[in-house]
């Protein structure tokens, strides 16, 4: 596995085409005013995704552009530490758990209130009770045409979420059983079994809070009008343009020294489309932050890490290995892919290697294990990568493979198409046309490549519309598991007409279901990951899907953005960032 770097990595560096960072040095952009701490308050912080939102309805967020924008206007129970990922209270200031490990009882923050919005008679944000929680999982446990998340969240772990679901489709609203209000401050919930990634599961966007009211008012509508409880307010929308967010004034966080949060006056999110312009608009100062570097400007930048602290210092990049895998997926109950061997000979005819290497030039680690990404920490907990066999490349075999199938040659085998999603750069075209020709040279199979919008790629994949896809799988949260459940037969809809909102490769393994479900439930943290491990061996033996590489991230960020760290899920928080004056800059 070839690695730039093991461990997070931050430095301050110079490269030739960032040779002049100047943009405009506008005081309403930066901070205004020191507070305690030595921190900066006000000033407009101005991200860019190359994506379009694809719905901001708690229960419907399964992209990554979604989350990255509802985790500063939503809230949940609990949420993750920025910097490490570790667990912290949300919503709820502290929690028990039962002797027997299967309830869990929250105990809410007080005088926490929704943000202002007309969906409230006076246009004033209410106070958050338990009534509000209990009626959000009823949402989440019940169907709804943008319900994504039921099946990762409490489908087969929350008592009485899969009746709830069952009974919704007939029409009965029975609630969730296992959600129950003790008082307007305190909720409990009781699980069907142990579960040790129950509190990572109440972290996700399903979980996220909102009011009655605006499901009311709004409806289909809260798509992009929103109303949570976090620290920022979206004030405009124009889809695939701006999105500009305000600070919520009555916000309920503060930091050690008591100053309120959040310390920015607002957010800009532009959707620039073309990495390389979104480069050029850091470049002119205009954005502060930006993620994933095009491929052709890799080795520019990364060549200047070397000679790093010898240079005049002109941005930040940070760097982490990534819990996201990016695969082509199989839809494994089609004429084509419904055949074994015709899966391992596609993974067999692939050099996963020579793609990380020369096609993304290092922006990435060969798949050479399986699914789960490598993580040190996964390791270290128990997870046996050493003891998984993943794929090799081996034409021979795969030549081998595809005659057993029936196509001795690729002969008999149909025209195939590969859908990807535009966005992400160069990257994904480059991967795709790679594979298009090791397929071709390797299988005499002939691959067309389409690219459509992600929001339409999801939308094609989840209703198989596509048989062979290209996705990327980033972690819903740091645990194998959030990888292995996407082959759990149980997410898998009864028909083709239905969606596939987890499974999207359709796969169905009586004996991975089985040995996956019994692992997830170990109570110990070492020997549930020993186990998950060895339930990962089946779906590869299997060849459940084709992973291709394990991503990396790469940040860059201007010199006076503060508290906006890198971490393996890409997680954004923008709570406590703050930007320091560019004035104050220039005199250190």
């Amino acid at each position: 596995m070839n690695k730039f770097f093991g461990v997070i990595f931050c430095s301050v560096v110079t490269a030739g085409f960032f040779s002049s960072c100047g943009g405009d040095d506008n005081s309403k952009d930066h901070g205004t005013s020191e507070a305690k701490g030595g921190i900066y308050l006000g000033g407009i912080a101005r991200l860019n995704e190359v994506e379009n939102i694809k719905s901001l309805i708690p229960f419907a967020m399964n992209d990554v552009v979604s989350y990255h924008l509802g985790a500063q206007v939503y809230e949940g129970l609990v949420k993750y530490n920025q910097t490490d990922l570790s667990l912290i209270p949300g919503l709820a200031t502290r929690w028990e758990v039962s002797e027997d490990q299967t309830q869990y009882t929250f105990h809410l923050r007080a005088g926490v209130k929704f943000h202002d919005d007309p969906c409230f008679a006076d246009g004033k944000g209410r106070i958050v009770t338990a009534i509000d929680f209990k009626y959000c999982f009823d949402r989440l446990c019940a169907t709804d045409p943008s319900n994504n998340l039921f099946d990762v969240t409490f489908k087969d772990k929350v008592e009485g979420a899969n009746e709830s679901f069952e009974a919704s489709k007939g029409g009965k609203k029975t609630g969730v059983s296992g959600v129950k209000i003790v008082n307007d401050s305190t909720i409990t919930i009781k699980l069907l079994n142990i579960d040790p990634s129950f509190l990572n599961i109440l972290a996700m966007p399903g979980c996220y809070i909102y009011p009655n009211e605006a499901v009311t008012k709004y409806g289909v509508d809260m798509r992009t009008k929103v109303v949570g409880t976090g620290p920022f307010v979206i004030e405009t929308v124009k889809e695939g343009e701006v999105i500009l967010m305000k600070k919520n004034p009555n916000y309920w966080g503060v930091d050690a020294n008591g100053t309120k949060l959040p310390y920015l006056d607002g957010i800009k999110w532009t959707f620039i489309r073309e990495k390389q312009s979104e480069v050029l608009e850091f470049k002119r100062g205009n954005i502060d932050m930006i993620y994933r570097i095009p491929v052709v400007m890799f080795h520019e930048l990364m060549g200047d890490l070397e000679h790093a602290k010898e240079r005049k210092n002109d941005f930040i990049i940070l760097n982490s290995i990534a819990l996201n895998t990016n695969y082509f997926g199989f839809n494994c109950q089609s004429n084509l892919f419904s055949k074994k061997e015709v899966r391992l000979a596609f993974n067999a005819a692939i050099d996963r290697h020579k793609i990380a290497d020369f096609t993304i030039q290092g922006e990435g680690n060969s798949a050479d294990y399986g699914f789960v990404p490598y993580n040190e920490a996964f390791e270290a907990a128990g997870y046996n990568y050493k003891a998984l066999k993943g794929f090799t490349y081996d034409p021979e075999k795969a030549k081998e493979l595809m005659k057993k199938a029936g196509y001795a040659n690729g002969k008999g085998f149909p025209k195939l198409t590969l859908e990807i999603n535009s966005g992400g750069g160069d990257r994904n075209i480059l991967v795709a046309e790679v594979v298009q020709k090791m397929l071709k040279e390797n299988l005499n199979v002939d691959i067309e490549i389409n690219i459509v919008p992600l929001g339409e790629h999801i939308e094609n994949v989840q209703s198989a519309k596509t048989d062979f896809f290209r996705f990327a799988w980033v972690a819903d949260y740091p645990d194998p598991e959030t990888f292995l459940t996407m082959f759990y037969g149980k997410h898998v809809p009864k028909s083709m007409s239905e969606k596939a909102y987890m499974n999207f490769g359709r796969y169905v393994n009586p004996k991975f279901d089985s040995a996956f479900n019994a692992a997830r439930i170990i109570p110990d943290k070492t020997k549930r990951f020993e186990a998950l491990s060895a339930t990962e061996q089946l779906i590869i033996d299997d060849a459940a899907l084709m992973p291709i590489f394990y991503d990396e991230n790469f940040r860059l960020e201007q010199l006076n953005v503060r508290n906006l760290p890198e971490n393996t899920m890409n997680y954004f928080d923008l709570t406590t960032t703050y930007l320091i004056p560019l004035d104050k800059m220039k005199k250190k």
